[in-house]
């Protein structure tokens, strides 16, 4: 009697095997779909080599490489192992580029959704003032000199990080913004990107090279699909996206990303800066959505008096795991470098925050600050912050770091209840405030608005996941 329950137990398939913390479930990251995808582009030699070049970097790297952080990666909630690429370039849609399509208070936008370019327009002030904003595969024809000056040898990637490397093996899609030498728009570029369809993978790449003493703001938007998050299906979606900044001296970027992708999605991010003398860059970043973000930010302040001012905010709900890194690497005299990262965590949702600042011996009278802060609106809700200083040079005007981890303050709730608010609206009240400053960054009103649109809902939504998309800023 005893023998049919085991034979039936020998016919089970085995256990799928646990994943690893660390284990990456991408398949289709080797040498054939490389080969694949360059070919696809009709890539020339040098950037199949870079391609390549890439890849091998990836092969050799562990998933992270600095020991303060090795134990906080968790990438167990990624299951991408069924997720293809896609085949080739993005197909530029008929009409892309029809003035109608400009939002209005913009001087240039660009859409990409999924892998079809659906709009890519110029204003006239900006097109007469010789900005550039087209695909990666329009500049490889028009000027492939250009290209291999921009890309060669990775660009701003960080050489050290795995997943950087595997975008610059895998890119399909990519945008190019150039602003001249002296070009100031007062009008910002908007970029939009819309992915989420189950079981695909867009790796993309974005250059801003902006020429001395010219200035720009971009606005870039990562939404899902319609339909995406109610889909009746478990596979996720991935999405890599880089953002490679080339700043002349004198020049300035502020730029706002919006991340509001659907819980299905995964995705890697990693922003790069190289500053040239007296550059600026400001980022305004904020993280709403996706089931695990991994984010990068380096900076090199390479030029004397650079600056960066370094804005990031989270929050999150479900089981959602934010794993947020930046580097920030002081070279030149007199650089600068502020940066600050919030949090505000509920359910089951973790966030960890993760920042270097480097100060060279060549790096005379540094002014470099970092924060990180975290808000914890469960007993389920974690969050680490290890803010972390690497000095070379004793002649500094500043160096410092500060962070804190902890729940609601129970005076400042006393305090609001006490005028007569709601405990629940008093709690809205301390969370949406603690997050502001960091909204406040935000380089354009409407851009502000949304973010605080959806942080509204983001609240009032946090114990049943991902609120429904709101309308983009652009619409």
């Amino acid at each position: 009697m005893t023998a049919q329950p085991e034979a039936e137990a020998a016919l089970k398939p085995p256990a799928p095997a646990r994943q690893g913390p660390s284990d990456l479930t991408l398949s289709f990251v080797d040498e054939a779909t490389v080969r694949r995808t360059a070919g696809a582009a009709a890539d020339p030699e040098w950037l199949l080599a870079d391609r390549l070049e890439g890849l091998r970097s990836f092969d050799a790297l562990p998933i992270e490489t600095n020991p303060l952080y090795t134990t906080y990666v968790d990438l167990r909630n990624a299951r991408l192992a069924a997720a293809r690429p896609y085949a080739g370039p993005a197909v530029v849609a008929s009409g892309a580029a029809a003035a109608k399509l400009l939002p209005e208070g913009a001087s240039a936008y660009a859409e990409i959704s999924e892998n079809r370019v659906t709009a890519l327009v110029l204003s006239q002030e900006a097109h007469a003032a010789g900005v550039i904003l087209e695909t990666l595969a329009d500049l490889r024809a028009r000027d492939p000199e250009l290209m291999r000056r921009l890309l060669e040898g990775g660009c701003a990637l960080p050489e050290n990080d795995k997943l950087a490397q595997m975008t610059r093996a895998l890119w399909s899609d990519g945008l190019l913004l150039h602003v001249p030498d002296g070009v100031r728009l007062e009008l910002p570029v908007f970029m939009r990107w819309i992915v989420g369809a189950p079981d695909t993978a867009l790796l993309t790449r974005t250059v801003i090279s902006l020429g001395e003493d010219a200035e720009i703001s971009v606005v870039e938007e990562q939404v899902s699909a319609d339909g995406s998050e109610s889909a009746a299906t478990d596979a996720q979606a991935f999405f890599a996206g880089t953002t490679e900044v080339q700043l002349g001296s004198g020049s300035t970027l502020s730029f706002a990303g919006l991340q509001d992708l659907s819980l299905r999605q995964v995705a890697f991010q990693h922003r790069s800066a190289v500053l040239g003398r007296g550059a600026t860059v400001r980022w305004a970043l904020a993280q709403l959505g996706c089931r695990v973000v991994r984010s990068r930010i380096d900076n090199f302040l390479e030029g004397n008096g650079s600056a960066v001012e370094q804005a990031e905010i989270v929050f999150g709900s479900a089981d959602q795991l934010f794993d947020l890194t930046s580097y920030t690497r002081h070279v030149g005299e007199d650089t600068t470098g502020n940066l600050l990262s919030k949090g505000a965590l509920a359910d089951k949702s973790r966030v960890y925050m993760k920042g270097l600042a480097t100060i060279e011996h060549t790096a005379h009278g540094t002014d470099s600050y970092i924060g990180e802060f975290a808000m914890l609106l469960s007993r389920q809700a974690r969050s680490v912050a290890i803010p972390s200083l690497e000095i070379d040079q004793p002649d500094c005007r500043r160096v410092a770091h500060a962070s804190s981890v902890g729940p609601i303050d129970e005076s400042q709730l006393f305090y609001l209840e006490s005028r007569g608010l709601e405990p629940e609206d008093a709690r809205r009240a301390i969370v949406l405030g603690y997050l502001e400053p960091v909204v406040a960054r935000v380089p354009l009103e409407s851009a502000r608005d949304l973010l605080r649109e959806l942080l509204e809902a983001k609240w009032n939504a946090r114990v049943v996941g991902r609120p429904a998309a709101a309308p983009a800023a652009v619409a």
